[in-house]
């Protein structure tokens, strides 16, 4: 698809109603990428939340050294970034 928009004007009846049904063509694929994307997204969770539970049946820890310390690094960081003034505008 172009990233610049046709002078509206300049076109046909035909040629908008070919551009509409080019636009919903191309909107219809990105949606169905879209809803693959989230079902891989939803499987890998379940695995995940199903790999938790079972460490947590066995009595096993669900988080290690190396993750509190990179949550203690996102919070430092994220503290900081917070205490900082805004540069750009809203």
């Amino acid at each position: 698809m172009e990233d610049t928009f046709p002078d509206l004007g300049s076109l046909s009846d035909e040629e908008l109603k070919g551009l509409i049904d080019n636009l919903t063509q191309e909107e219809d694929e990105i949606s169905y990428k879209r809803r693959v994307l989230h079902g891989k997204i939803d499987i890998l969770r379940a695995e995940l939340v199903n790999r938790l539970r079972q460490k947590r049946e066995r009595g096993d820890t669900l988080f290690s050294g190396d993750d509190v310390a990179q949550l203690t690094e996102i919070l430092a960081g994220k503290a900081q970034a917070a205490d900082e003034p805004e540069d750009q505008p809203a």
